[in-house]
């Protein structure tokens, strides 16, 4: 969001420094020497001549906090419209140390950030906005003020600041998504869900939330994480796959237990094989059969895993070709384990065409079955 030079200058309220019930906004009265000094300014139509003037205007009002505020601002967006990022971002900074709590300027330091294409400072604004806008509860109500008029006030502060909350959460949720690293992104996300309670995005950090906790193993936390989320949320499919993803491959006979579950329960919802089921459903269920079935296998109940991989692959095929390519992968070991090698055999037939994660050791698990067993004596 880029925001021009064309401000209404002489109006009495412009942004104000006030802290009842309000987010932080800069209020120059009409009439004074800061607003005719701002008129002025408007009124020139050179980019260079308009900074310089505001510069001075920084000097003569330095006394004047939202005048100060104010003026960074304005230089911030000058620096921003011309390119130069870094100086854009400082004067910025400038106009909230004046004003910390304004959510036009924190909306403006993001979208700069964004054009930075630096996530750690998009995420810091971000958070310190959706902060600030969720401190609108907390504050205290003046002496001589009535519930409903608080509560009014209160409410007309909400509003205001809606689009610019939605921003402001949108950027922190972009900048989870983009990062690389999974310590920062676990970071950001711990950051996140405080300064955004209720999020709309919420499911989706969940999910990025345990995807980067399995990324640096640590079991503990996604366990916990994963059964907060579902207790939030129960009918999560996405968390519930996560979960049972996880438990699955824990040796533990009760985290196995649950991995079977929770399976079970994807399977319930997904409704995989009614008329209306669309990719999504087809999706998760595949998943979920596929995990289901490598349960099984791992309580030695390898018979019952062969009807659930034997589905999965069915729902997956066409899909997605990991998860695909993972439940031929688990159905060709069943299959090998029951002695079917025939079925083996043809099922890791199709594995082994589908590059991937599972090409190479499918195609070992294929030798293996090829490979002739040695006579008896």
């Amino acid at each position: 969001m880029r925001i021009r030079w064309s401000l209404p200058l002489t109006a009495a309220v412009l942004c104000s420094v006030l802290s009842q019930a309000q987010l932080d906004k800069i209020v120059i009265p009409a009439g004074t020497p800061e607003d005719q000094a701002l008129t002025a300014i408007t009124n020139e139509q050179d980019n260079t001549k308009k900074v310089a003037m505001y510069e001075e205007f920084l000097t003569k009002f330095a006394g004047n906090p939202a005048a100060v505020a104010y003026g960074n601002w304005q230089i911030s967006q000058a620096y921003q419209n011309a390119g130069d990022m870094p100086k854009a971002l400082e004067y910025g900074d400038k106009a909230l140390a004046k004003a910390p709590n304004n959510l036009d300027i924190l909306v403006s330091q993001t979208n700069i950030a964004q054009q930075m294409k630096d996530g750690a400072k998009v995420l810091n604004y971000s958070v310190k906005g959706g902060e600030a806008y969720n401190s609108l509860d907390k504050q205290t109500k003046p002496e001589g003020t009535d519930d409903a008029q608080w509560a009014a006030r209160i409410s007309d502060a909400r509003e205001s600041g809606k689009n610019s909350y939605q921003f402001l959460e949108t950027g922190a949720f972009n900048a989870i998504a983009d990062e690389k690293d999974a310590k920062v992104r676990m970071s950001y996300i711990e950051r996140f869900t405080p300064a955004f309670p209720k999020s709309q995005f919420e499911e989706q950090v969940t999910q990025y939330a345990m995807f980067t906790l399995g990324q640096l193993n640590d079991s503990t936390r996604l366990y916990s994480y994963g059964e907060k989320a579902l207790a939030a949320n129960p009918n999560s499919m996405p968390t519930m796959l996560l979960l049972a993803n996880s438990y699955v491959e824990d040796s533990k006979p009760a985290s196995v237990a649950k991995a079977v579950t929770y399976s079970q329960k994807v399977v319930e919802l997904a409704k995989a094989d009614a008329p209306d089921a669309d990719r999504s459903r087809k999706l998760s269920a595949g998943v979920a059969h596929s995990t289901l079935g490598y349960a099984y296998m791992k309580q030695d109940k390898t018979a019952a895993a062969v009807p659930e991989l034997k589905k999965a692959s069915e729902l997956l095929k066409g899909q997605d070709d990991t998860s695909y390519a993972t439940a031929l992968y688990r159905l060709g070991y069943a299959y090998a384990k029951l002695n079917r090698v025939a079925e083996a055999k043809a099922v890791l037939g199709d594995a082994v065409k589908i590059a991937g994660p599972l090409q190479k050791p499918s195609q070992d698990l294929l030798d293996k079955v090829n490979s002739p067993k040695p006579r008896a004596k």
